[in-house]
């Protein structure tokens, strides 16, 4: 028989032990050997070495998650101390710091997955506005979520600002039901989708109640000044000259700005030209502002999804080999 004691002066050790010992109550159920106390902020663990291996890992697990997260629900702590499997101890487990950006409310890990994806987290450390230009499926706007998301968390920012130019192929907002947000939505819904798979629902509820994180429209920015915040522009084909000078002048003091974009799918109408390349173009070697290219070897959706981008850019570039020989 052995004695082990495990600080958890890095957390708050009232959420670490639930409501009336509900997630001590777990711990003890889980390792019914072993004898196991709280002493303010410290668990004694009594019992054979095995065995004390055993739950110091899980309890570890939990505290690291913890101290990334906030906090940490019934759900999720049962998922820790049950899990056994390699896949499920990978998505709590820090094997690498500098690559997990965010904890999900399922208990997934949020990080950068491929080489163009670390170069967007690279790139936003350094520099103050990135431009992440890429075929749709490379998770331009789900890792530039991710990062703000990040930044609210370690409270290097106030606030995350999510906007998009309201536009659609062959639609107009004029034509949808409902009063203006329920006309809007449907056009921001990318963006509440990835903000679903990093924040719990009732925070993610507090966070826009409170106006800590905003979604809105492109031609809502006009006039503002955005300081000590997070700023992504999603979708950013779809604006123009005017409108991209627009966003990119909103811009204040400790503010930091993603803008994604795929130039092979604009959405304008016809008589209208996208501002994103020449914006890309005239800012390059500006210091601060960073450029990312990603390519169809970072797509992280379905397999055919790259099989589909490599189709359409061989189409394209026999187009282009017709039109210049014409």
């Amino acid at each position: 028989m052995t004695d082990t004691i495990i600080s958890l002066e890095t957390v708050n050790p009232i959420e670490f032990f639930g409501a009336n010992n509900r997630k001590l109550d777990l711990i003890k159920k889980r390792f019914p050997l072993l004898k196991i106390l709280s002493r303010g902020t410290q668990i004694k663990l009594s019992g054979a070495p095995e065995q004390i291996d055993a739950a110091k890992e899980k309890i570890h697990l939990i505290i690291q998650y913890m101290e990334r997260n906030g906090d940490l629900t019934s759900n999720y702590f049962e998922q820790i101390l049950g899990g056994d499997d390699a896949e499920t101890i990978d998505n709590f487990v820090d094997k690498n710091p500098n690559e997990i950006l965010v904890f999900g409310p399922n208990g997934k890990t949020v990080r950068a997955r491929t080489a163009n994806q670390k170069a967007m987290v690279e790139s936003i450390n350094k520099n103050d506005i990135v431009f992440a230009i890429g075929p749709a499926g490379t998770g331009k706007t789900y890792t530039a979520v991710a990062l703000a998301v990040r930044a609210l968390k370690n409270k290097s920012v106030k606030k995350i600002i999510l906007t998009r130019p309201a536009v659609e192929a062959g639609e107009s907002l004029g034509f949808l039901p409902g009063d203006l947000k329920e006309k809007i939505d449907p056009y921001l819904r990318p963006l509440y989708d990835a903000l679903d798979d990093m924040i719990p629902a009732d925070k993610l509820g507090y966070y826009m109640s409170t106006r800590a994180i905003e979604i809105a429209p492109l031609a809502y920015m006009r006039g503002r000044t955005l300081d000590n915040a997070f700023i992504i522009l999603d979708e950013a084909q779809n604006a123009n000259d005017l409108q991209l000078k627009m966003f990119l002048t909103r811009i204040g003091a400790n503010a930091k700005a993603i803008i994604t974009g795929d130039p092979t799918q604009t959405d304008l109408p016809k008589n209208q030209k996208s501002g994103l390349g020449k914006a890309a173009r005239i800012l390059k070697g500006i210091h601060g502002i960073g450029h990312v290219e990603l390519t169809e070897e970072d797509v992280v959706r379905h397999r055919l999804v790259k099989a589909i981008i490599r189709a359409y850019d061989k189409e394209y570039h026999l187009e282009e080999r017709v039109f210049e020989n014409r």
